[in-house]
């Protein structure tokens, strides 16, 4: 089957995040189990030229790209992946505790987000943020409703050799992938 130039994505089937080191290289993949939205809309400049009382010419680029997640549940490492601080457990079977912990000196970390979509119209559809950057997290205690763990913020362009510039990709697979990579 060829792959077909309409996409058709459906739902959305898998979320995963990395770390970053300072060259902008990605980490071991970590999952954000129970997905359930992943959104995107790019932040663009826009440039224009006037002479002779008109405008001559525009340009415009993207300067970042804002996104926003949702998943249910909640999964610290992948958590820490997006928000920073660090998760300890203490204890042994059946009395272990496990805590994840931010301080107010914490920063945001820079990180890779990818998700995965199936095809409609066959294979399936990924969605790449390279240089993702949270600027709120959220969740929500209420009664007769799980929790669902929200995040959301910036991406900007990539500082790897391989991908420099590049602030979000779009991938279409003719044969459908299991999970995002």
């Amino acid at each position: 089957m060829a792959l077909n130039d309409t996409r058709l994505p459906y739902g959305l089937r898998d979320i995963k995040v990395a770390t970053l080191d300072g060259t902008g290289v990605k980490g071991t993949l970590v999952d954000l189990p129970n997905a359930q939205t992943l959104e995107f809309s790019e932040s663009t400049s826009t440039q224009t030229l006037r002479g002779d009382d008109s405008t001559v010419a525009s340009r415009t680029t993207v300067d970042n790209v804002e996104w926003s997640l949702e998943a249910g549940g909640i999964k610290f490492e992948a958590m820490v992946v997006i928000a920073g601080g660090t998760v300890a457990s203490t204890g042994t079977t059946p009395a272990v505790v496990k805590t994840w912990v931010r301080m107010g000196t914490d920063a945001y970390p820079d990180f890779y987000l990818s998700g995965l979509a199936l095809s409609e119209s066959g294979g399936s559809h990924t969605t790449k943020i390279h240089r993702a950057k949270a600027t709120q997290i959220s969740g929500t205690h209420a009664d007769g409703e799980f929790w669902v763990s929200g995040a959301e913020g910036t991406g900007i362009a990539t500082l790897t050799a391989a991908d420099v510039g590049k602030v979000w990709t779009m991938g279409a697979q003719e044969t459908a992938l299991s999970s995002a990579d």
